[in-house]
């Protein structure tokens, strides 16, 4: 099928109405789901996809998810190739075929017009469980992918429209909440039905020819600018270190090392000298990676870029199999989703600093401070699994000071409100409030963390945490200091403080509390004598 480009008018109009539908599959997902940590923390993603499974419109949702999801439409394409048919829609979490770590759960579902597939609606969503070792499915002790939870293949959910209820018992059969994750699936499922049934009103609204011509337009049209943007930065190589404090197994730091090479039309991230994967669960497979470097590129660019697989084109990307960026199975992986992702965002913003010092933030707090909280509910008799990650500081900029208490860089996700927590789950929080002085001093200070306590009220507990920055400090830049590190403590009933390093597994009983004091961001430029 030939295709003319559209009248500027109408391609923008088809432009926004594609980003539109991915924005209201967020609305209907969230609308319609069961968690807390869908409903309230909005931690998911929505998108949707050309025939040929590349981005085509997102919403401004989670970016580690947003990156990546374009690898696992590839690998159900792949995967099935010929046999993907109208009402079909295909699940999977899996790491290494399409997935970033096992929590995330996608739905891809196919999008047919006249019989012929043109498009993929996809969304991914962070279940609060999804079986494994410990409750939350984020062990921070994991030594292998298989200790972390349930893994799924790419398999087909529903077939021709039809529900397939021994794929849907299986998983459930392996989760420790199954009625909640039964409706957050559900809701991933309405979500997908509904960006395909508003993608067939476009269709009909403009033409098929004419639809198909817009997405083929909005990705010519990113990739411009973004080339356009290229060319404004000096050209040349920047280098740049970073460090996670260790794997939660082995105490010793896992570096990051990043020359940015930025050349015509060209942007290349070469990570080769960076750690070899770990036996701890802190490795990235190679779509987070991207996942993170997309996002950056997008910060140091035109945020404003309608993010698709245009825009991304001009990227080159080297992280060499078997590194903590491109993990080999069966490397455990809970942790490269949510603290090795802050590190490569970390490390490209340093290597920036020295290109573009006026665009790049200090550092921000570097970790999303993972916690989960599983065990019985006393007041229903009903397992329970609580996942939240714990806002602090973002690092100071050239003009102004950094953001207080706020989630940076991967994470887009809201807290969970006190009311919601303590009413979905059998805890109490105790406190809630800004870390004072914990921000880098600079000329602009950084922002500051975020002290919160957990009290349990349940007669036994199993929590897990798995966080970072304890030991290396989030940087400052152009002189500023860097912001204090994180603490985590559990606080016994009988009122002993025992400190806690920043990935552990351990049992809690009633009235034990939990305290995270989270990291600040680093300072900016010199204090003035």
């Amino acid at each position: 099928m030939r295709l003319a480009s559209l009248d500027l008018i109408v391609f923008e109009i088809v432009k926004n109405s594609l980003i539109s539908t991915a924005e209201e599959m967020g609305v209907v997902l969230r609308r319609s789901s069961f968690s807390p940590n869908i409903k309230e923390r909005r931690d998911f993603s929505c998108a949707l996809f050309d025939g040929a499974g590349n981005l085509v419109a997102q919403a401004e949702h989670i970016p580690v998810h947003l990156g990546a999801m374009p690898h696992a439409v590839r690998t159900v394409l792949s995967e099935f190739g010929e046999d993907i048919a109208e009402g079909d829609s295909i699940i999977l979490n899996d790491p290494f075929r399409g997935g970033t770590h096992l929590p995330d759960i996608t739905i891809v579902s196919p999008v047919f017009q006249s019989g012929k597939l043109v498009a993929f609606a996809a969304n991914r969503a962070h279940h609060s469980d999804i079986g494994g070792g410990t409750p939350g499915s984020m062990s921070p002790l994991s030594t292998d992918v298989y200790q972390e939870g349930l893994r799924i293949p790419p398999v087909k959910l529903t077939q021709r429209g039809k529900l397939n209820r021994p794929v849907l018992q299986m998983v459930l059969s392996n989760v420790r909440t199954p009625k909640e994750r039964l409706g957050d699936i559900r809701a991933q499922q309405a979500a997908n039905e509904f960006g395909t049934r508003r993608f067939t009103e476009l269709a009909r609204k403009f033409g098929i020819k004419n639809l198909l011509s817009g997405m083929r337009d909005l990705r010519n049209y990113s990739r411009r600018l973004m080339l356009a943007e290229l060319a404004k930065l000096p050209k040349g190589t920047s280098r740049a270190v970073d460090y996670l404090d260790d794997d939660g197994v082995d105490e010793r730091p896992i570096a990051l090392r990043l020359n940015l090479t930025i050349g015509d039309g060209s942007i290349e991230f070469d990570f080769r000298g960076s750690a070899s994967q770990t036996k701890g669960p802190v490795n990235a497979v190679y779509s987070v990676t991207l996942s993170a470097v997309y996002y950056v590129v997008r910060c140091i660019t035109e945020p404003s870029i309608p993010a698709n697989q245009g825009c991304f084109e001009p990227v080159r990307v080297i992280a060499p199999e078997g590194t903590v960026l491109n993990a080999r199975p069966p490397a455990p992986v809970a942790g490269g989703n949510v603290e090795m992702s802050q590190r490569i965002v970390d490390v490209s913003l340093r290597a920036f600093s020295r290109v573009v010092p006026s665009r790049v933030c200090a550092a921000c707090q570097g970790t999303m401070n993972n916690m989960t909280i599983g065990g019985v509910d006393n007041r229903t008799g009903q397992y329970f699994t609580y996942y939240e990650t714990i806002a602090g500081g973002f690092g100071a900029r050239h003009d102004k000071d950094g953001v207080d208490g706020v989630h940076s860089h991967m994470t887009n996700t809201l807290n969970t409100p006190v009311e919601a927590l303590e009413t979905a789950y059998p805890l109490r929080v105790r406190r809630y409030e800004l870390r004072p002085g914990s921000g880098g001093r600079g000329k602009f200070r950084g922002g500051l963390g975020i002290t919160r306590e957990v009290e349990i009220l349940s007669e036994e507990a199993n929590i897990s945490i798995l966080g970072d920055r304890q030991r290396i400090r989030p940087w400052g830049l152009a002189g500023g200091s860097p912001g204090s590190a994180g603490e985590y403590f559990i606080l016994h009933q009988k009122g002993r403080f025992q400190r806690l390093p920043s990935k552990t597994s351990f049992k809690a009983r009633t009235g034990d509390v939990l305290r995270v004091s989270t990291p600040g961001g680093g300072g900016f430029g010199r204090v003035s004598p």
